[in-house]
């Protein structure tokens, strides 16, 4: 009955033998469920893993087995961390499709696809971007993932936002976490808000992009050299994918006055995402670039995560997380 929850059938049986009889040995509990006490003794190992059975209090060297209320909770929060961690790789791959057709139409500027149109340098990107703007009814959708605004760089948006606002364009964006930490963007995107946009934050975002009326969208050849050339796509199966990961993105992101909001893992966004991170060997300075904080700030935040799960290395981190519901446990 359990299987939807990831607990196969013999861990059932012994999870609900010792909630039956609590005070049953291995060798009792193997009498009851009718299987063998090498069985019995590796399904109480995994459901110490999965944090349905602790060490008994009472009875030292003994193992009780947790609330069904808990239990239950434990197993779906599991099963939640599995879909979001199948949701962002999801994600990822959409992104990293949208990026292989702007290197695609970067590598053939001879042959240009249909929906596939070409942007070199700087200015042409900014052309773009203002015919774009010119021609937009609807709304905007934004991917901001290059961290805190300037005071420069804020004075440049203010006007034209303002005045896509006021002609009733519907404004969504969506910053990485970070911002939060900047006061030049949070007073800017406070001035957006009171006059209609809706703004929004997540720790990671899979490259910079700007969708206009659903009906074409911007995406840098170059996630780390946005400047350098950019492609507009206008294809609708890949407008339908690029606006389904805005969607997504957005559903998971937070609104801007929701800082410090932390997961049923007790963990902010940024800490959830360094844990990921670190288990899959991400460099501090790597994961500084992907959360838009400085390298000392993605140390600090690796160092606290490491400190709270009392683990002495990156590799101890992530199976200690695994062990703490943090990560979902790696298939076998």
């Amino acid at each position: 009955m359990l299987a939807v929850l990831g607990l196969d059938t013999l861990a059932e049986s012994v999870y609900r033998a010792m909630l039956a009889r609590p005070q049953d040995g291995v060798a009792a509990l193997a009498q009851y469920t009718g299987h063998a006490e090498e069985q019995v003794r590796d399904t109480l190992d995994l459901l110490s893993e999965l944090a349905l059975v602790r060490p008994s209090a009472e009875q030292e060297g003994r193992l009780r087995a947790v609330s069904p209320d808990i239990g239950m909770e434990i197993l779906m929060a599991r099963q939640q961390a599995e879909l979001a961690a199948q949701q962002q790789r999801v994600e990822t791959s959409r992104a990293a499709a949208a990026q292989l057709i702007a290197e695609f139409a970067d590598l053939r500027p001879q042959a240009p696809s249909p929906g596939v149109e070409q942007l070199v340098g700087l200015d042409q990107i900014r052309d773009c971007l203002a015919r774009l703007t010119r021609e937009m009814t609807t709304e905007v959708m934004t991917f901001a993932p290059d961290g805190a605004h300037t005071p420069e760089s804020i004075a440049a948006a203010r006007s034209l936002n303002a005045e896509l606002l006021e002609r009733g364009i519907r404004m969504r964006t969506i910053y990485l976490d970070s911002a939060r930490n900047s006061p030049h963007t949070v007073e800017y995107v406070n001035w957006l808000s009171e006059r209609g946009a809706q703004i929004r934050t997540v720790p990671v975002l899979p490259t910079r992009m700007i969708i206009t009326d659903r009906s074409a969208a911007v995406i840098p050849v170059n996630s780390h050299d946005t400047a350098a050339g950019a492609v507009v796509l206008t294809g609708q199966g890949t407008l339908t994918a690029l606006c389904a990961l805005f969607e997504t993105t957005w559903a998971a992101a937070q609104p801007l006055g929701q800082a410090g909001v932390r997961n049923s893992q007790g963990l902010t966004g940024p800490e959830a995402t360094t844990i990921r991170l670190l288990s899959e060997g991400f460099t501090d300075e790597a994961i500084a670039k992907r959360l838009g904080v400085s390298q000392r700030t993605a140390r600090r935040i690796a160092t606290d995560l490491m400190e709270r799960l009392g683990a002495r290395s990156r590799f101890e981190a992530g199976v200690r997380a695994v062990q703490h519901g943090w990560l979902p446990a790696q298939p076998v």
